[in-house]
């Protein structure tokens, strides 16, 4: 009896070893299987297969950019095709409607479908404002027009009674080229389709062409006011606070602009709107933008290939500024085919004017 509790602990110790032991049996194996090596192959087919989901879902997202840019203009061609139809020609459809019903049903909806699309996809779908009336665009050197501006300005001097002004703030002297960098903007100005009076220069000692070189927000904003007024203007189009590429030149005309928003500067009815900044990938995809663009923004301009042609020869003017790394902007950025546009209003401007502050 007085060994009854010796007996009692070593079964115990017994009971505990078993449990252990079945508890880190599976451990044990598993450490035997996590050597270097296999976790090396497992990282390997993971990243693999990882990596050839990112390629399919890329192709499929090219193909479906592809498909929506041939689509957008097949239905924009479309559009201005009834829209020139001759009214004779609808009078003769009138005509023999009588004669035609079934055929007409079954019409009313291929037309019906196809004016859905149209309202959904189309490569100009830019404000009222914008499109009729004086506009001006505010840049701050010569060769932004075409860098970042060039749809813009194609897509509004095609269109009839709109009157396209250009107020560049530098004359492009940072590399004591401002002779040559005027006549290119001219030039530039030109194939897009603004004559030489519509371009106001500014030539001022403290708006020099420098990074370095902090602009004064009220004396860039009295340009633009003076322009503003003095030519009756209906919309302005410039950079937005992040300048597109950040220049702090860029920046310092938004800012201008903003300011004789905010303080009630602006004729009655005057729009401001601004180009909409981008992060570094989808600059340069190119045309591959354009679902981004559909969704993401709520004004844009797009231009066909054969209307981009015509953005890339104006920049071609400025042959003073064609180094290495601007030959692969003009052919990958999306600034050479989209412009997405924003309307800024004054709850807008105080937010981003406390943000600046901050």
């Amino acid at each position: 009896m007085k060994l009854n509790w010796l007996s009692e602990y070593l079964a115990n110790i017994v009971n505990a070893s078993a449990i252990t032991e079945a508890v880190t049996r599976p451990f044990i194996g598993l450490r035997q299987q996590l050597t270097p090596s296999s976790i090396y192959c497992l990282i390997k087919s993971s990243s693999a297969e990882a990596l050839e989901h990112i390629l399919i879902a890329c192709a499929v997202y090219l193909l479906v950019c592809l498909g929506l840019y041939k689509l957008t203009f097949w239905l924009s061609a479309a559009a201005a095709a009834t829209a020139a139809a001759s009214p004779s020609n609808a009078r003769n459809s009138n005509n023999n409607n009588n004669n035609s019903s079934s055929n007409n049903s079954s019409g009313s909806g291929e037309s019906g479908l196809r004016n859905a699309l149209q309202c959904g996809l189309r490569s100009v779908h830019l404000p009222k404002a914008a499109l009729m009336g004086r506009v001006l665009l505010v840049i701050a050197h010569p060769d932004d027009e075409c860098m970042f501006f060039g749809p813009l300005i194609y897509t509004l001097t095609q269109r009839d009674g709109c009157q396209v002004y250009v107020l560049c703030l530098s004359n492009g002297n940072y590399e004591q080229k401002g002779q040559v960098r005027r006549d290119e903007l001219y030039r530039a100005c030109k194939r897009l389709g603004i004559c030489e009076s519509n371009i106001i220069l500014v030539n001022a000692t403290n708006l020099p062409d420098d990074p370095n070189v902090e602009w004064r927000s009220d004396a860039v904003a009295s340009f633009i006011l003076h322009t503003v007024e003095s030519l009756d203007i209906q919309a302005i189009f410039t950079f937005d606070r992040d300048g597109v590429s950040s220049h702090p030149n860029h920046c310092a005309v938004y800012y201008a602009a903003a300011s004789l928003c905010l303080a009630n500067l602006l004729p009655k009815g005057c729009k401001f709107y601004t180009l909409d900044s981008i992060n570094l990938v989808r600059k340069y995809l190119s045309i591959f933008d354009l679902l981004c663009t559909c969704f993401m923004s709520s004004h844009w301009c797009i231009l066909s290939w054969k209307d981009a042609s015509i953005v890339r020869s104006a920049m071609m003017e400025h042959q003073s500024q064609l180094k290495w790394f601007r030959w692969l902007y003009i052919y990958t950025s999306r600034y050479m085919f989209i412009n997405s546009i924003r309307e800024i209003n004054l709850s807008d401007i105080e937010l981003e004017m406390q943000i600046h502050d901050n």
